[in-house]
């Protein structure tokens, strides 16, 4: 169960949301509270709800089934390749700092006004994507493939949940405003100070 996937000997954790016992939102959970463990969700319900309330509680990504197994592979694969680093290619040792925002790549590690940001792998990612642009829009398509290392399919909204979820994180600048401006028909932007 939970405890077993919190014992350092896994990668990844796969969660079906109907699993019997403890569903998988409630895994998700559990995992969440003493874990940054990429998750990838698994569902037979087709309702957006679904995919949206686990990507809100930190999934890293979400498959409804059924699903090809190669594509389940594929996703893995690419939630592993985030993690180990590779949507800081190019990177240099020291950190990205934006404002009130310290992010250590290498150590995948964030601080926000000083104190430790909480933050999914995905949403480590997407942050990281958009601090190194900061002031420059960046797609959601680029956001897609730099940050979750595949691209934006057709109504795929993950991008915006874990962006939502990151505002939250965050909270308002001064001026009230969200440090991750929306460019309508455009992309992101992460407001420099």
């Amino acid at each position: 169960g939970v405890r077993e996937a919190l014992s350092g000997r896994f990668a990844i954790a796969v969660l079906d949301v109907t699993m019997p016992r403890l569903n998988g939102v409630e895994a998700l959970r559990q995992i969440r509270a003493g874990s940054r463990m990429p998750v990838l969700m698994l569902t037979a319900r087709g309702d957006d709800i679904d995919r949206i309330i686990g990507l809100e509680l930190g999934a890293d990504d979400y498959v409804p089934k059924p699903c090809s197994p190669r594509e389940l592979v594929a996703r893995l694969r690419a939630i592993l390749r985030r993690v180990a680093g590779s949507a800081s290619e190019g990177a240099s040792d020291g950190p990205i700092v934006v404002g009130p925002l310290s992010m250590w790549p290498q150590r995948r590690s964030a601080l926000w006004h000083g104190q430790p940001l909480e933050l999914t792998s995905t949403e480590y990612n997407i942050l990281e994507v958009l601090a190194r642009h900061a002031g420059r829009v960046v797609s959601k398509s680029d956001l897609s493939e730099l940050a979750m290392g595949r691209p934006l399919a057709r109504f795929d909204r993950s991008i915006d949940v874990h962006v939502s979820s990151i505002r939250q994180k965050l909270g308002a600048c001064a001026d009230g405003e969200s440090w991750i401006q929306t460019v309508r028909g455009q992309g992101y932007q992460f407001v420099k100070a």
